[in-house]
């Protein structure tokens, strides 16, 4: 291995760690807690160092944003292959989702709620995001209806999804009533 790849691999592995790092602290204390400061310390490298990765604060919110975008889409896609029939995919596709959210808070909000400096909905949206918009449209582009867009049905049905997470987040709806509310998304939306 020559100096230079060996350095592209330390390189490479100060950026996970920084990565991993803002989102466990993110998770524990929420992104007010992600600072460089607070991330050198945790890394024990530098604030240079940490600069030398990335710009600030925005650029981690969007790594670990593309990060969880390609977790997210796993994770509904392990999850629709596994359900026979349209409506249990459609139904195990709405649980993925909200499950993410749930066990995950501050990744979908790097992911949905702060600006990580990532283009979204638009010809440079970076390839993680679109993918994860793909494999909700992979399933649910499947049920959209005759004479109605796939993409658009995709868009309106994942607004629906964010809405629950982020009422149930804030308290505004009782998570209680998770399934009841998924069992009507999907069988109202999804016009089972």
């Amino acid at each position: 291995m020559s100096v230079q790849e060996r350095k592209e691999r330390e390189r490479a592995g100060r950026e996970r760690l920084i990565v991993a790092t803002a989102r466990e602290l993110a998770e524990q204390q929420g992104w007010d807690a992600v600072t460089t400061r607070r991330l050198a310390e945790r890394i024990e490298y530098s604030q240079p160092v940490l600069y030398s990765h990335f710009r600030g604060k925005r650029e981690i919110i969007g790594a670990v944003a593309l990060e969880g975008a390609t977790e997210m889409a796993a994770a509904v896609r392990a999850a629709t292959s596994a359900a026979d029939g349209p409506r249990a995919r459609v139904t195990a596709l709405a649980r993925a989702y909200l499950d993410f959210a749930a066990r995950n808070p501050a990744v979908y909000d790097a992911i949905f709620q702060l600006d990580g400096g990532l283009a979204y909905a638009r010809e440079d949206t970076p390839e993680p995001l679109k993918d994860a918009f793909a494999a909700l449209l992979e399933t649910l582009g499947e049920v959209a209806g005759d004479g109605v867009h796939p993409g658009l049905y995709t868009e309106t049905f994942w607004a629906a999804l964010h809405g629950l997470v982020t009422l149930t987040r804030a308290g505004r709806l009782p998570p209680e009533h998770t399934e009841v509310r998924v069992g009507l998304l999907v069988d109202r939306l999804a016009a089972f």
